[in-house]
């Protein structure tokens, strides 16, 4: 009988391949509250993607367009007409800076993310497998970075990058980077831990007596098995991303509106509308940054639970009901144990 961590989903390897994706699978096992917040989450997520994906042909005009034939957008005009969602002082079109801001959060998280995952698994795996002073000093080096605040980090790292403003792709560069040295140490100590305990499994003791290279066991034996958390640590990074953008471009050291449409810089240019009663430049670009990232920590917070097999058992209790739930919790928790 072979025992199965309990934050590890257990998935058949039987079942089709579309069943067995992160998402896919945890969708099957999630009933009642538990599944609206993950389909809520998913709808809002796949809302934004669809938006940045899709921006060039959702847009009605440019995210740096003042004009069109008709002549020059009227400044702060309120949402109506031709501007659904009203203009800036600078005479932007609100609208078309909310849909282009997704296309720029999409670009960033795509960046920071892979970015800090490669870094951050390798680090990790090199750390946790060899050990030694080189595991010390990058547990060092991970702590003092972790131990700043990360908006913190992201402004310094902005600055020394691009000066705090640049070009679109400047700008997402630096945005990334720093976002990226912010991450690196979460995938860092997640990969390490696990690679420190699976490597004193039997099946990598076994591939050293057959005589298994070093690289070969990290990159076919533990590399697996140690990145199983990644999906759940990725939605939740890209949700701290998008804030973290928005931070940069509120603070003013984000993208140059000529450059891109980006949300936190539109905030900050929507601070003083609000003494005049002008509500709708700040109001949608709040909203977006608002419901993107709740879709994505729905996302990641919904995985997490269902990675649980503890709390997936009592949620399933709780949507079965009557005398027999604690008894159905129970099997739910035993099947995961078992590996069934």
């Amino acid at each position: 009988m072979s025992l199965v961590p309990v934050n590890e989903p257990v998935v058949n390897p039987r079942a089709p391949f579309y069943r067995r994706l992160p998402v896919v699978s945890h969708f099957q096992k999630s009933v009642g509250l538990q599944r609206g917040m993950l389909v809520a989450g998913l709808i809002l997520t796949a809302i934004f993607l669809l938006t940045a994906c899709f921006a060039p042909l959702l847009a009605p005009y440019g995210y740096s367009q003042l004009s069109d034939a008709d002549g020059n957008f009227p400044t702060q005009e309120a949402p109506g007409g031709k501007h659904l969602l009203g203009t800036t002082v600078g005479g932007y079109d609100v609208l078309s800076r909310v849909i282009w801001g997704a296309q720029t959060a999409l670009f960033v998280i795509v960046v920071a993310v892979l970015m800090s995952v490669v870094i951050g698994v390798i680090l990790g795996l090199v750390s946790g497998y060899i050990g030694g002073w080189l595991d010390r000093i990058l547990v060092v080096i991970a702590d003092a970075v972790y131990a700043f605040p990360s908006l913190l980090v992201a402004i310094v790292m902005a600055i020394v990058i691009s000066g705090g403003q640049s070009s679109l792709i400047g700008g997402i560069f630096a945005a990334g980077t720093a976002i990226t040295l912010v991450f690196i140490p979460q995938y860092f100590r997640v990969i390490r831990a696990e690679t420190v305990r699976l490597k004193a499994e039997p099946f990598v003791e076994s591939a050293k007596v057959v005589g298994a290279s070093n690289t070969r066991i990290m990159t076919r034996h533990i590399y697996k098995n140690a990145t199983r958390s990644l999906p759940l640590i990725f939605t939740l990074n890209a949700s701290e991303a998008i804030l973290i953008l928005a931070g940069l471009g509120f603070l003013g050291f984000g993208i140059e509106p000529s450059s891109a449409a980006e949300w936190g810089y539109d905030l900050n240019k929507a601070l003083a509308d609000t003494t005049s009663g002008i509500w709708w430049t700040g109001l949608f670009p709040g909203v977006a940054i608002v419901l993107t990232v709740m879709g994505l920590t729905l996302v990641g917070e919904s995985i997490n639970d269902l990675n649980d097999p503890r709390l997936r058992g009592r949620k399933a209790a709780g949507a079965t009901g009557g005398p027999d739930s604690s008894t159905a919790a129970q099997a739910a928790i035993s099947a995961d144990v078992r590996g069934i």
